[in-house]
């Protein structure tokens, strides 16, 4: 998608963990562009992912339910989109298996309502694009070799990862049957500075501050490849402006880790950071009963992208890990404000006053 001719951009999920990270970079970087983002601020959606750019001359902030088609169309009425990056979704495994209607009703409903308003827009526009971010968990699960191409099958094991195979399914079957310009990205596990602290790498540097158990899942041995979060935000950039439409795109970052020795490296850099005696940390760790269709391994193959966009990972793991780690610590106010729900009143404040 060339530069000049976009220029109202909508952004979904735009004030989660990943979705703001992103935001920041298009309307930083892209000062022609008008980015309008929509997020429903359930608990993981947080304003003040978005201080340093709130009163941007090219932002503005939307609050709605993707899930309300009328909601949603009347959004698409009153604004041209030349492109939509969608980023919402209900996205915690273990939150799917407790309550898969809600995860059906944000991820399948209102995708599938989002492609529908984006249909009436593409219809006078050449040059809109439909992108929608996903999940290797799509895959299913990995023996001890092998990595998820492109081209490897779906076989989702969590009503999570049903719900997202379903939806990518939705916007594949939307430009094949409707004509709709369209990208898809899977992406593996991705950390972070402005992570919700339900997810592992945050729950443990949180955890550790306050001396809590690390609870492990199963035997520790549960594989996962892991993503800088600014590095996947760039990536989506390549692939908002330079991807080919009607393609998919895996983005990992060659890093895979067992669950077991990423605690482990978190609990040496912890303790470092809190003078504390080295082993400490681990001392927290407790094993928990494993959840219901946990997936053995991911690991992405992320060898297109490289080779048709020259993305690659900026940093190694432990670089982004130690960088993650400073940031909690130097946003200590955010995360108490996100464990304790206060977060929940930026909302209020800003734009309800």
């Amino acid at each position: 998608m060339k530069k000049n001719t976009l220029k109202n951009i909508l952004i979904t999920g735009g004030a989660g963990f990943i979705g703001s990270h992103v935001v920041r970079q298009f309307v930083n970087k892209y000062s022609n562009y008008r980015v309008l983002n929509l997020d429903a601020l359930t608990y993981a959606g947080n304003l003040e992912n978005l201080k340093e750019i709130e009163q941007a001359p090219n932002y503005s902030f939307v609050k709605g339910d993707i899930a309300d088609a009328d909601f949603v169309n009347d959004l698409f009425s009153q604004n041209h989109f030349d492109g939509v990056i969608h980023l919402a979704a209900e996205s915690h495994v273990d939150r799917s298996i407790t309550d898969p209607v809600s995860f059906v009703r944000t991820n399948v409903l209102g995708t599938v309502n989002l492609l529908n308003a984006s249909l009436q827009v593409a219809k006078d526009n050449p040059d809109f694009l439909f992108y929608h971010i996903s999940t290797d968990e799509v895959y299913g699960s990995l023996g001890k070799e092998g990595l998820f191409t492109e081209k490897t099958a779906y076989d989702p094991n969590s009503p999570y990862s049903a719900s997202k195979a379903s939806s990518d399914h939705f916007v594949r079957a939307y430009g094949e049957t409707y004509g709709l310009p369209y990208v898809i990205s899977n992406c593996s596990n991705n950390y972070g500075p402005n992570q919700f602290p339900e997810k592992l790498i945050p729950l443990f540097i949180n955890n550790i501050i306050q001396n809590k158990a690390l609870p492990v899942y199963g035997d520790g041995n549960y594989t996962r490849d892991w993503l800088f979060v600014k590095d996947h935000a760039e990536a989506i950039d390549l692939i908002f402006h330079k991807g080919k439409k009607g393609e998919t795109y895996n983005v990992g970052g060659f890093n895979e880790w067992k669950n077991i020795d990423l605690t482990k490296l978190l609990c040496r850099l912890m303790d470092k950071k809190l003078n504390r005696q080295e082993g400490a940390s681990e001392k927290l760790i407790t094993f928990v009963k494993d959840r219901p269709g946990h997936d053995l391994r991911y690991a992405i193959d992320a060898t297109k992208i490289n080779q048709e966009l020259g993305w690659k990972p900026s940093v190694t793991f432990e670089e982004g890990l130690e960088n993650t780690i400073d940031w909690y610590f130097e946003n200590q106010e955010w995360l108490d404000h996100v464990t304790s729900g206060d977060y929940l009143e930026y909302y209020k404040k800003q734009y309800q006053a």
